[in-house]
């Protein structure tokens, strides 16, 4: 009766420690000041998708690990992939299909830091991340690719940048779900906003093992020209270092 009694007593701990987790978990969700859609997973062709704490704990500068186990591809031969920086000009991936594509509700902004390829650690320099912003439209790359190609994106955009879903729109109208690396602000290396003027000078300034920060920079804004996108943000930094 004395080991009964205490296994019971054991089971409602166990029990009662789970339902406050579970109260403490949508606080975790606000107190980071992420929207709702940013903690969805891929709806795989499957019917599965996996999600795990660890998704919502604060991002340090390493994001590798937390991307490796933040999305199931179990049983999935391809996925939409969204760039919207130098994913689109900077290719060093194989891909499946290429298609222009546009994502609604969010901006490009030089608002995250560079501490591993447009700059150091001491000196970073500043890249582009998105920024959510109601009635905006963000014109990018799309590529549809295999799922073992984020081995290597993860690496690469490990600075901060988690993978996240978005319903992105083709040229034709059509629609398809894909994944995008978003630096948000609760990331490590994020700097947030800052004058043009300013921003501007910090590019100018920094380089990196991938680099100049300017070149980055330059490069975007050809790319979103050929894309036929007038992106007054990037324009306008590009202005002050033409």
């Amino acid at each position: 009766m004395f080991l009964m009694d205490m296994l019971q007593k054991i089971y409602a701990l166990i029990e009662f420690s789970l339902l406050q987790w579970a109260s403490w978990v949508p606080n975790m969700y606000r107190n980071h000041h992420l929207s709702p859609a940013q903690y969805s997973v891929l709806p795989l062709r499957d019917g599965t998708g996996c999600t795990r704490i660890k998704d919502i704990i604060p991002m340090s500068f390493d994001t590798t690990e937390h991307n490796r186990q933040r999305n199931c591809f179990d049983g999935v031969e391809s996925v939409w992939l969204f760039g919207y920086g130098s994913l689109i000009y900077k290719v060093d991936f194989p891909f499946l299909d290429q298609r222009p594509a546009t994502i609604e509700g969010w901006a490009r902004r030089f608002w995250q830091g560079s501490h591993d390829h447009r700059g150091t650690p001491d000196a970073p320099g500043r890249v582009v991340t998105l920024i959510e912003a109601p009635n905006v439209c963000c014109k990018g790359m799309a590529y549809r690719v295999s799922p073992d190609v984020f081995a290597h994106l993860d690496v690469r955009e490990k600075n901060g940048y988690l993978r996240f879903v978005t319903p992105m729109i083709f040229a034709d109208g059509t629609r398809e779900d894909g994944l995008v690396y978003i630096a948000t602000e609760d990331n490590a290396a994020f700097l947030g906003p800052a004058d043009d003027a300013d921003i501007a000078r910090q590019i100018a300034a920094s380089e990196g093992p991938s680099g100049r920060n300017l070149d980055y920079l330059l490069s975007l804004a050809t790319a979103l020209r050929a894309l036929g996108d007038d992106d007054p943000h990037v324009f306008a930094l590009e202005g002050y270092l033409r």
